[in-house]
């Protein structure tokens, strides 16, 4: 079976890999909610790597991203919690083009890329929540290599980027363990009430290598990728089945990231998006192939009905972001745009 190239060959990280235990005692305030806090001590935000390809490359749509920040200074965003904020710049969002290969820029050299112009599944999310994590790290004026540090921190094991294509991390279930493991982020899945371990053996890159730009022209990277993705299957991973979703519907928070797991055997999700809470209903917003939608980003129905147009989704997986800690900038007072 070959999934479509826009597919995230994903799932999440149990709390369990990181020494927690999985809860089911959920604080109750409004809606039920899980009241998570980051985990202890967060790592240091790395420095932004080395710039290794032209700007023009790695960033495409430099007037909607100075259009987003501009907004976000007028109407405050600075000062919502992080999920609201995220929510406010995906809706900024809403309309673009999907876009296939969106990550591809070059046949040999990774480097961090953005493209506000047109966007798959994946670059969606990570773009809503680096303008976000942007905001609130550090004072503007904000310019483009602001961003692409925000995406390198969220991409990238450790976050950093070496240049290599596997310093980037391909699935999203590492980019989960590895967000939490550095206090970035909270897979809260295990932690809702229905939630189930799943087991599979991730082979969807080592699979289907020609249909990745870099692995095509260096198939020298096929083995160490097979050696990541042999890692990345044993990571336990929990998610919410397809039948239980409606209920824990109550517990999902705007901004929570949300993969939805495919029942295909070499992967773990193969679509991702956020949520948005709207009319009480815990609804998905993500960037679409369905010609049927207008191959756009699109706030969709409600988790759970979404889920019940497609026999091969699974269930989701639900990871929640966290600011990083903020810049030095903030102390020596420099002014914020």
């Amino acid at each position: 079976m070959k999934l479509p190239i826009c597919a995230v060959t994903a799932a999440a990280i149990a709390l369990s890999s990181c020494g927690i235990k999985p809860r089911n005692s959920l604080a109750m305030s409004g809606i039920s909610r899980i009241k998570v806090q980051s985990l202890g001590k967060q790592a240091p935000v790395p420095r932004p790597s080395p710039a290794r390809l032209p700007m023009a490359t790695v960033f495409k749509g430099e007037s909607k991203f100075h259009a987003i920040v501009a907004k976000a200074g007028r109407e405050g965003w600075r000062k919502l919690p992080i999920g609201e904020r995220t929510i406010r710049i995906a809706r900024e969002m809403v309309g673009a083009p999907y876009a296939n290969y969106s990550l591809e820029a070059d046949d040999k050299i990774e480097s961090p890329v953005v493209n506000m112009r047109s966007m798959d599944c994946w670059t969606y999310y990570e773009n809503a929540l680096a303008i976000s994590r942007m905001l609130a790290y550090k004072p503007g004026p904000y310019k483009p290599a602001d961003m692409l540090h925000m995406i390198e921190i969220e991409r990238y094991r450790n976050g950093h980027c070496t240049g290599n294509y596997l310093s980037r991390m391909h699935h999203l279930e590492e980019v989960f363990h590895d967000n939490q493991r550095r206090g970035y982020a909270l897979n809260i899945t295990p932690r809702i009430p229905g939630a189930v371990r799943l087991r599979r053996e991730i082979r969807e890159m080592t699979v289907q290598w020609k249909s990745y730009r870099y692995l095509k022209n260096n198939p020298s990277l096929i083995k160490p990728m097979g050696n990541i993705e042999a890692q990345v299957s044993k990571l336990p991973v929990y998610h919410i089945p397809k039948d239980k979703v409606r209920g824990a519907e109550k517990y999902l928070k705007n901004g929570d990231i949300c993969a939805i797991t495919t029942t295909w055997k070499y992967g773990y999700t193969s679509h991702v998006g956020l949520i948005v809470r709207l009319k009480g209903r815990a609804y998905f917003t993500h960037a679409t192939s369905d010609r049927g939608k207008g191959r756009m980003t699109i706030i969709d129905r409600p988790i759970s009905d979404y889920l019940k147009g497609s026999s091969k989704h699974a269930g989701i997986v639900i990871c929640r972001p966290f600011d990083i800690p903020p810049s030095p900038l903030w102390k020596k007072n420099v002014a914020g745009g």
